[in-house]
């Protein structure tokens, strides 16, 4: 096997890649450019549409599949919970794709958190994003009760709720497991490291996360609806505005946002060394 060139003695060798700088926490000078606007409204813009589009499956497909309404081969009907699935995980890919040159697209508070920690987006930027997210979010579930107002309630808003038989703590779980896949993958598909050693990565890299967000779907569908995405729970959550969907809230958030801080710290400090290399430094200094 080839030799590492980060594992090579002494200062570990010469990269062929280049890191970028970590993000300063605070720049109080980006609230002065408009390429952070731009940002900021692509993030809305991106979590409408997806909330928009993934929510409809839901409610379509609950409806489609109502026995009280399309009689008894109901439950045959419809997308089915591998189609809504794919609804949430094309979705990602298609607007991950748009959007990353613009804002990265993030379009989920978690995946912005997590680049938060590991120092790839600055306080400023990561706090206008999740308000754009959930804003976007909002706005996006609005249209399809708008749309749609005679099933939405009918068939729970699309929102997340913790599933009848299992405990918060499973629930908890799912969702940092969950989170931790998707955030880990967004690292993994975006790091520099690979992008200059293998050239397609940058092009391809949406697809894997809009992969992630499917397989995460087909696991945790059963249990939580699959939240993963703070904005899009939080944004059905206000829509739809039943009791129970705000009594789990809180597992939407705090799953995802552990998950989001393990992945983080996962693959900077242990993949990418970075507590080694911190350690070197600091000996060597």
């Amino acid at each position: 096997m080839g030799k590492d060139p980060e594992a090579a003695a002494g200062d570990y060798g010469a990269k062929d890649y280049t890191d970028p700088p970590p993000e300063p926490f605070i720049d109080a000078e980006e609230l002065g450019k408009w390429s952070l606007y731009r940002a900021v409204i692509a993030e809305f813009v991106a979590t409408l549409l997806f909330l928009y589009v993934t929510v409809a499956t839901v409610i379509g497909y609950k409806h489609q599949s109502d026995s009280r309404v399309n009689g008894p081969d109901a439950a045959c009907g419809g997308v089915g919970v591998l189609g809504i699935a794919w609804a949430f995980g094309g979705m990602i890919f298609i607007l991950v794709y748009c959007t990353a040159g613009i804002s990265g697209g993030h379009i989920n508070p978690a995946v912005t958190f997590g680049l938060f920690l590991a120092r790839k987006v600055t306080l400023v930027r990561a706090l206008l994003y999740m308000i754009a997210q959930c804003l976007g979010a909002i706005c996006g579930v609005g249209l399809v009760k708008g749309f749609q107002s005679a099933f939405f309630v009918l068939h729970g808003g699309g929102a997340n709720e913790l599933s009848g038989g299992y405990s918060k703590g499973t629930g908890l779980a799912a969702e940092i497991i969950g989170t931790f896949v998707l955030v880990y993958t967004v690292f993994s598909a975006t790091d520099p490291k690979r992008n200059a050693r293998d050239s397609h990565v940058p092009v391809l890299a949406p697809l894997p996360i809009g992969f992630a967000v499917f397989m995460v779907h087909l696991a945790t569908i059963p249990v939580t609806g699959t939240g993963i995405n703070p904005a899009r729970s939080f944004g059905a959550a206000v829509i739809y505005n039943n009791d129970k969907a705000w009594d789990d809230q809180w597992i939407f958030w705090v799953g995802p946002f552990i998950g989001a801080a393990i992945a983080a710290g996962y693959h900077q400090y242990i993949l990418r060394a970075g507590a080694v290399k911190a350690l070197g430094s600091f000996r060597s200094g």
